[in-house]
């Protein structure tokens, strides 16, 4: 700890509590609260979703796996890439054209029912809470070892600051934290990938040959198998990131806060472009932290390798250095929280308050005020549950966070914009089996099983870290048969409705 980290930690938290400030000032209704008002442009709705989807766990953990596996490091990155092109091309648009601020806003145009509401309410709070749950973690381990506070102080810390920012500001000091927090982390992370380049006289074969020098992988380093030795853990992966995203509650609750669905098609555009940019870089960042910080080093440091970007920037630029890009990480940390509490509390307040306990009837102060209610009780369950799992391994709750998303929320979005046949029972259905599936794998597998080491395969009942490969099939499977096994009168005018609205964003 140093004077110079603390300054930059103290800019951040002075910084957006300033920016929640002047948003209170401009959050005067439901629709503020919830979605921005629905004026963000597409340019700023893409650098939100960029800074809402670029976690710690991208910018320490793809960086510090990359530094250890080489090329296997970058399939994170690929797959949370290629997951934009799924919104784009499936489910961006739709879901804006149907939606008011939640999923269950979407889903409901087509399926008035209360109980399917609910279920996906529920289903909201619970992916939301593992994946902030996940950064809690990951934040209390960072400012501990970085600050030298105590682990349960920094999570409250950071779970405080997650709690004002959506209690006071709501989704437009959520934002605003989050494109803030984006250009950031890109500035950053250009800054040290250039110095990185630099140190290599700007020649990437230089880069290449001095890896493989200084990684006990030798010529492996570059070629895939040193961290997935089985092909189905591959591919299961990829599954549960590139099918997750679409399916991320916090990511989906983007697509409300502009006014037409041409400018959510730029805010993803956006997004990719700036996401793509972001991971291309994370390779110059792993092999520099490979090269200048020491293969040995990052591998027998604490937390897996998730301090190799600090590491780096220390090995590169000093105290200086080191400080601007742990506050960079605190930020990031912060703006996917804040987007998660927001995410959560908007289906409490708006989907089971409003429209299940209250059947619609709730005035706008009433909702407003049950979600600030609701981000204090998010806020609180996630800080005491994040404390519990000090000692737990975070790349469970990711795997299952991912794994639940793509299992329960996909097929739903997908079965109900494009089939016909689709049912209030089918969704149920895939709801409950994709979401059990994708937990009990998850127990049942090597990251619980056999906690030393998650990539051993010996010994667990099932064999995959991510259960991807088999539970988003059976999310699939239930959604079919529970339709198949089921009648819904008038169901097919109500597609041809929704298809309508889904389409032109017409009112039929």
């Amino acid at each position: 700890m140093n004077v110079t980290t603390i300054i930059f930690f103290l800019a951040v938290v002075v910084g957006t509590l300033a920016i929640t400030y002047s948003a209170a000032k401009r959050t005067v209704n439901a629709r503020d609260f919830y979605a921005a008002g629905h004026r963000l442009t597409g340019l700023q709705n893409g650098w939100a979703i960029a800074g809402d989807y670029m976690s710690a766990a991208s910018f320490l953990g793809i960086t510090g796996t990359i530094a250890m596996y080489g090329f296997d490091g970058f399939f994170y990155a690929i797959g949370f890439l290629v997951s934009y092109l799924v919104m784009l091309y499936l489910v961006a648009e739709p879901l804006h054209n149907l939606g008011t601020y939640t999923l269950a806003d979407a889903i409901a145009v087509r399926f008035d029912s209360p109980l399917l509401r609910g279920v996906i309410a529920l289903n909201t709070l619970t992916i939301t809470i593992f994946y902030m749950i996940a950064q809690l973690v990951g934040a209390g381990a960072l400012i501990h070892l970085l600050l030298d506070i105590d682990y349960a102080s920094a999570v409250m810390i950071v779970g405080g600051l997650m709690t004002i920012y959506v209690v006071f500001g709501g989704m437009v000091a959520t934002s605003w934290v989050q494109i803030i927090k984006a250009i950031l982390l890109l500035a950053s992370t250009l800054l040290v990938s250039l110095i990185v380049l630099s140190r290599f006289h700007w020649n990437l074969l230089e880069m290449f040959a001095a890896v493989k020098a200084h990684s006990p992988l030798g010529e492996r380093f570059l070629e895939p198998g040193n961290e997935f030795v089985n092909p189905l853990e591959t591919i299961s992966l990829h599954l549960a990131l590139i099918f997750g995203t679409a399916g991320l509650p916090h990511i989906v609750a983007r697509f409300f806060t502009v006014k037409d669905a041409v400018t959510t098609r730029r805010s993803v555009v956006t997004a990719t472009w700036v996401v793509g940019s972001f991971y291309l870089m994370t390779i110059f960042l792993g092999f520099g932290a490979s090269v200048f910080v020491g293969w040995e080093q990052i591998r027998m440091g604490e937390n897996g390798g998730n301090l190799s970007v600090p590491l780096l920037a220390y090995a590169l630029g000093g105290d200086f250095l080191m400080a601007y890009l742990t506050a960079v990480a605190f930020a990031t940390i912060l703006a996917v929280v804040t987007g998660l509490v927001m995410s959560a509390s908007s289906a409490f307040a708006h989907d089971l308050y409003a429209n299940v306990l209250r059947r619609g009837m709730a005035s706008e102060n009433e909702q407003v005020t049950a979600a600030q209610c609701s981000s204090i009780g998010v806020g609180v369950i996630s800080i005491v549950l994040a404390i519990g799992a000090q000692n737990m391994n975070v790349a469970i709750l990711v795997s299952l966070t991912f794994a639940m998303a793509a299992s329960a929320n996909l097929p739903l979005i997908l079965l109900t914009l494009y089939w016909r046949r689709f049912t209030t029972t089918g969704a149920l259905a895939g709801i409950f089996t994709g979401l059990l599936s994708s937990v009990i794998l998850v127990m049942l597998g090597p990251y619980v099983m056999n906690p030393v080491d998650g990539l051993i395969r010996a010994d667990t009942m099932f064999p995959l870290a991510n259960p991807g490969i088999v539970s988003i099939p059976l999310g699939f499977l239930g959604a079919v048969l529970g339709t198949l096994l089921s009648r819904e009168p008038g169901g097919c005018a109500r597609y041809e409705q929704m298809l309508l609205r889904a389409h032109t964003g017409g009112r039929s």
